[in-house]
């Protein structure tokens, strides 16, 4: 028997070392899920014997000598708005196909290049637009740390997945912080690359979106990046090759940087006590580092970018999903279908212009005015599970305000292409984790990396694990 909740990295070289093998990795993931997961709903779908099949097939290729991904014999599961071949997609939705993918995503198949084994899918919001793992398809996904309250979204069976020992790592995305919103919910690691540095077929929500992980550890998240990060020749763009491979920052001098500290939301709404407390225990921490922490004022989004994106980019976005029956899905998201509809291809084109415009004098303050943003994840505590599906339901115009607090820290990264990563450095007086976040220049995740692993060793997390999961 091993610890579920080892990381992804240690239980590769204990697999290499045939000190374990994968099947019985994998088999006691698959019995963790079969037992625990009914608790929290973070894994949707799974098919043990091909799982099994899989872990079994990775065991012979160590036997054979044959050459071995980084990850090998490793589980992870796949969020569900992520295409792997021969799994359904259902992107969490009742009105789209139950069939197979024939295709995967590049994200899959760079996972399953460095050796992973695929386990199953994890749940998401209906079209990955709500900050909150809710649907009418699979129900409502909950948090370990306290099942009363949301593992955020949009990768929020992810984040629960790994934060419960359901997988020592999982596959995640993020369109205005759906990795780390559930990173921050679940006191888990939650990277998010640059623009670019990860290949898909699409680059989804005009290019905003992008895959990554939940990981425990900053050296898993490093590793797992450079898995998936390789150079795409057939893609529109890609980010720059990084000088060394991302793992190797883990522990590599960061320099003295100047650190922005934000704790007001740029979005104006109240953040709460806790977040930045969060927030100013890190920037204390980063001091006695020798890094300069001052008081950042962000050069954020106009309001009309922000509706832009958001009743352009998104609505459109939405209607475009592979759906086969429309009509049954949630009614949040047909209002939004409506609404794309009634704009022009005009309207479009203007938005995402106005985004590229905007973006270049967000991108210029980093190496003039900072080298690094501090502030919170997410301006709430994780919220209460299994209200903001039904209020947007019941008013899809309606103001959003609980949710407008959980992506105000968030949702400019993802417009400007920046990278971010959240770190459980801190947990509220009744035990749930708060995230804070770090966001560095264009492509500088290697930045992050060094700092992250700075604050891992002075703030460690490792042994904070949900209670009712830690058995």
């Amino acid at each position: 028997m091993f610890d579920p909740f080892l990381p992804a990295t240690e239980l590769a070289g204990l697999i290499r070392r045939r000190q374990l093998t994968s099947v019985e990795v994998t088999s006691t993931y698959l019995d963790r899920i079969e037992r625990l997961n009914p608790e929290i709903n973070a894994v949707v779908w799974v098919d043990p014997e091909a799982t099994l099949e899989a872990a079994r097939a990775a065991d012979a290729a160590l036997a054979s000598g044959a050459d071995l991904g980084p990850f090998h014999g490793v589980p992870v599961p796949i969020k569900d708005l992520t295409a792997a071949q021969g799994q359904p997609c259902y992107h969490g939705s009742l009105g789209t196909s139950e069939a197979p993918s024939e295709v995967s995503e590049p994200v899959v198949d760079q996972l399953l290049a460095a050796g992973f084994v695929l386990m199953g899918r994890t749940a998401a919001p209906e079209a990955g637009t709500m900050s909150v793992t809710e649907s009418r398809r699979f129900g409502i996904s909950r948090n370990p740390w306290d099942p009363a309250r949301s593992p955020g979204g949009s990768s929020g069976g992810a984040g629960a997945a790994v934060a419960a020992g359901l997988a020592p790592v999982a596959h995640a995305s993020d369109g205005g912080g759906s990795i780390r919103m559930p990173a921050s919910s679940c006191g888990v690691v939650g990277l998010k690359p640059s623009r670019g540095r990860v290949p898909a077929l699409v680059s989804g929500w005009e290019h905003a979106a992008t895959d990554g992980a939940e990981t425990r550890t900053v050296l898993d998240a490093a590793a797992v990046l450079d898995a998936i990060s390789h150079p795409d020749p057939l893609a529109l763009y890609n980010a720059p090759v990084p000088a060394r491979p991302f793992a190797a920052e883990v522990g590599a001098p960061a320099g003295r940087l100047r650190i922005g500290l934000l704790t007001e939301a740029p979005t104006g709404v109240p953040v709460d006590g806790e977040c930045v407390e969060a927030a100013l225990r890190t920037a204390k921490v980063l001091e006695e580092l020798g890094h300069t922490v001052e008081p950042a004022t962000l050069v954020g989004y106009s309001e009309q970018a922000v509706m832009g994106y958001m009743t352009h980019i998104m609505d459109a976005s939405v209607t475009a999903l592979p759906y086969e029956r429309p009509e049954e899905a949630e009614p949040y998201l047909r209002y939004r279908m409506e609404r794309a509809r009634r704009a022009s291809a005009a309207d479009y084109v203007a938005s995402a212009h106005r985004l590229q415009r905007e973006s270049r004098a967000v991108a210029a303050q980093f190496g003039r005015d900072f080298d690094v943003v501090l502030s919170p994840t997410m301006a709430t505590l994780p919220v209460p599970a299994g209200l903001l599906v039904d209020e947007a339901n019941a008013d899809p115009e309606g103001p959003r305000f609980t949710e407008l607090r959980m992506v105000s820290f968030t949702s400019w990264v993802n417009l400007a292409g920046l990278p971010a990563i959240s770190l459980p450095l801190h947990v509220s007086a009744d035990g749930l984790p708060v995230g804070v976040q770090l966001v560095a220049g264009p492509w500088r995740e290697d930045v992050l990396v060094r700092l992250a692993a700075d604050l891992e060793q002075l703030m460690p997390w490792a042994d904070r694990r949900p209670p009712r999961f830690a058995g």
